[in-house]
């Protein structure tokens, strides 16, 4: 392998033939061994992708994974870096996206020194430019907002008169909406404990105890906490949402240990189906995982409601209003632990069948629900009702304690719920967006390691809710909460809040989404 790059000017090359033969092939010597190690590596990463897909006992953790494959790739632009080149590279036509239109330009330009024919000393005139953009980094500043209020006073009554001091959203606090939005998405966002931003101000040479940051998360989010209920009641006004839920470790100082909490995750995600309401997720901690949590949750929602197999949810299907509909993916993921298992054909044939009927949804996604359910009875029913029968007959001949046949039933006893989509075509298959929406606080739990207090998890659903909410619709976490924030600091009233939630926020702010 090459360790620097070694640049051949064609107009000068050597005139010993035996240097140029020498030179030639120390050049094919180079990038065949190149062109070797990049296949090594893009082996290695193959199969590091397709670890994914194998025995649960040999998959790697989705994060080392990931870390895994930005070395690999580094490896890779290294040694393409250090190739030889036999002329400097030329600019060529790029596939990525444009850069965003709202980014600040700062214009450079690179003229040659003067305007005459090197050949023949004529003059030049302009033929036209060639324009390429770069993307930098202006690195973040603090910066201390001073503020100066004149005083004046009357010679005759001695009257004081003085603009009065502006809000601050923390009573006393050094911070503004900005540095607290920082510190928000920083923790709950970006997954950065509030010890760490501590020692990232440190090097900045502030010196914010992390006290002092939590006793500012905690005041921004009593702000907040009005916006999280009316993201609350606009979600449960829907009537298709998807539930589940993740567990929280929570600090128990009384038993010098933690204890788990959950968070129950709502999301309502329509653009399958090209639904009118905008994606969202809402978060609410509770302690533990009783099903009268999601029953005081939904108290008030009518509709479908996609679930798992978590048994609580069944009160809820017997209250009339609320209809289940149960899970594929769980279900497929039942035969494919069997097959893993055991090599199952019967397993195996399950899961070729479950196959079938998601190709019928690959066909119709972001289409109409009319359209989707025409579909799905033309084309999905007739294999749903033959997966319902092979099953019932596979059941009958398999030991009934073993692993398949617990697969089986627990397909056919959420049948009902399983073909829901067979009758609604704004129905999923699963419950894949409300598992996306929980991926976030896996991180966020991994880099936190626990929440301090049950206060400390209902500030990180507040927190989540907001920000996941922003980014479903494409809005940045951080400009959404700072604008809010300030907003709320310059007295925006509570009658209009809806204003503010982050579908809402875009469309009268769509340059700083």
């Amino acid at each position: 392998m090459v360790d620097s790059i070694m640049l051949i000017d064609l107009d000068n090359l050597p005139s010993d033939p035996a240097l140029l033969q020498r030179l030639l092939r120390d050049m094919a010597a180079a990038v065949e061994s190149r062109d070797g190690e990049i296949e090594r590596l893009q082996s290695i990463i193959r199969k590091l992708q397709r670890a994914q897909f194998g025995r649960r006992s040999e998959r790697l953790d989705p994060d080392q994974l990931a870390l895994a494959l930005e070395d690999l790739d580094a490896d890779i632009a290294r040694i393409r870096e250090s190739t030889p080149s036999v002329h400097p590279p030329l600019e060529r036509p790029s596939h990525r996206k444009p850069l965003p239109d709202h980014l600040p330009r700062e214009d450079m330009r690179l003229d040659i020194e003067e305007a005459y024919c090197v050949c023949c000393g004529g003059a030049l005139h302009a033929i036209g430019e060639s324009v390429s953009e770069m993307l930098d980094w202006v690195p973040a500043q603090l910066r201390v907002v001073r503020i100066t209020r004149p005083k004046y006073a009357c010679r005759t009554c001695e009257t004081v008169a003085q603009a009065p001091a502006p809000e601050r959203l923390i009573a006393g606090g050094l911070a503004t909406p900005a540095l607290l939005a920082q510190v928000l998405v920083s923790k709950y966002c970006d997954h950065t404990p509030l010890y760490r931003q501590s020692q990232i101000f440190a090097r900045h040479g502030v010196d914010l105890a992390r006290s002092t940051l939590a006793g500012w998360v905690g005041g921004a989010c009593w702000w907040l906490e009005a916006l999280h209920e009316r993201l609350v009641k606009n979600i449960f006004a829907s009537n298709h949402l998807f539930a589940d839920d993740t567990p929280v470790p929570v600090l128990d100082p009384g038993r010098g240990r933690t204890k788990t909490g959950r968070l129950w995750v709502y999301a309502r995600e329509q653009r399958t189906w090209a639904g009118p309401e905008p994606p969202a997720a809402v978060y609410l901690f509770a302690p533990d995982r009783k099903a009268e949590r999601p029953i005081s949750h939904l108290q008030h929602f009518k509709g479908v409601l996609h679930v798992d197999g978590y048994a609580g949810f069944e009160q809820l299907a017997a209250r009339g209003d609320i209809a289940l509909a149960a899970c594929w993916a769980h279900t497929r993921r039942k035969f494919y632990d069997v097959v893993e298992a055991t090599g199952s054909p019967v397993a195996a044939e399950a899961l070729r069948r479950i196959g079938e009927i998601y190709a019928v949804e690959a066909d119709v996604r972001g289409q109409s629900p009319a359209l989707r359910l025409a579909a799905r009875l033309q084309r999905s029913k007739p294999v749903v009702a033959a997966f319902h029968t092979w099953l019932e007959v596979q059941l009958q001949h398999i030991s009934g304690r073993s692993t398949l046949a617990e697969a089986i039933r627990y397909a056919l006893s959420r049948w009902t719920g399983l073909t829901r989509f067979l009758t609604d075509g704004r129905v999923e298959l699963d419950t894949n967006p409300v598992e996306r929406a929980i991926r976030p606080v896996a991180l966020g739990r991994k880099n936190h390691l626990f929440a301090g207090s049950d206060g400390g998890g209902g500030r990180w659903a507040i927190v989540c809710s907001l920000t996941e909410t922003a980014k479903l619709n494409d809005v940045e976490p951080y400009s959404y909460l700072a604008d809010v924030l300030q907003r709320m600091l310059d007295g925006h009233p509570v009658s209009s809040l809806d204003e503010l939630l982050p579908w809402a926020w875009k469309a009268q702010n769509p340059v700083k989404s």
